[in-house]
């Protein structure tokens, strides 16, 4: 007779309101044996402190500390080989858990499969164990929101871009697109500056910092003084801003109260 066997739940916390966590991540969490999340060494992470409120007394706690983050290129071996490394040790540590007929819930900022580093586990380990996934509110998703700014309407293209591509290459495809969203900004504002000044796109641009927290950012790209970017930050490219009698200006009025 084969061992009880865990479950690991793959669990999205949302973009940083915890009022923005699902119901159904909020029971999980409840039934939880073990919570797992990702942050770099020294701090808690957004995840951890997004579900604070949800997490009860006694329940096992298992960080899982970055070894490297953005000191280091991400195409260098000096990333490349500790970061595999570190997905292969957490895995075993959440797979000792899931032996022990333990539920792990690995929280993951926004939604899991959408460039989270929960889906590094998931490869690992879903088709060995009873896995779940619960989806969680994306980063995009919640900023947009926020703006009050519609992103598409009809038959508007969009396009997720991350802002680790080449220059020629985001200049390309902010071209060839009608509406787009630009990830993982950070130190990369300037490329991304630049490239949506190539495109024709520079004045429809959004900046949003922290989307959703409690102290968000939200301004058009074009009047931001300085390069400086938080990893929590994304850029909007509406769509809609484009339409003749749309201005992008009014409806940032709108929240200005937030800018």
């Amino acid at each position: 007779m084969s061992a009880p066997l865990g479950r690991l739940i793959g669990l999205g916390t949302g973009p940083g309101d915890p009022e923005l966590l699902t119901l159904k991540a909020a029971r999980y969490l409840a039934e939880a044996d073990v919570v797992a999340y990702f942050a770099k060494r020294g701090a808690k992470g957004n995840a951890r402190t997004i579900v604070e409120a949800h997490m009860r007394p006694g329940i096992i706690e298992l960080p899982m500390i970055y070894p490297v983050t953005t000191e280091v290129h991400k195409d260098h071996a000096d990333y490349i080989n500790p970061i595999n490394d570190f997905y292969e040790d957490i895995a075993k540590q959440v797979e000792d858990h899931l032996r022990a007929d333990r539920t792990v819930v690995v929280l993951s900022e926004g939604d899991p499969l959408f460039y989270g580093s929960y889906m590094h586990l998931h490869v690992r380990l879903a088709h060995r164990y009873p896995t779940e996934v619960v989806p969680g509110i994306t980063a995009m998703s919640g900023c947009w929101s926020a703006t009050g700014v519609p992103i598409v309407q009809g038959d508007d293209i969009l396009s997720v871009l991350p802002g680790t591509l080449d220059e020629n290459i985001l200049a390309e495809r902010l071209v060839d697109t009608q509406a787009a969203i630009i990830m993982k900004v950070g130190r990369n504002l300037p490329k991304i500056r630049r490239a949506l000044a190539e495109a024709g796109k520079l004045d429809r641009a959004i900046y949003v910092e922290r989307g959703t927290m409690a102290n968000m950012v939200i301004a058009p790209l074009a009047d931001k003084a300085d390069d400086i970017a938080p990893y929590f930050s994304l850029v909007l490219v509406p769509g809609w801003a484009a339409k003749p009698g749309q201005d992008l200006g009014f409806a940032l009025q709108m929240t200005e109260g937030l800018v």
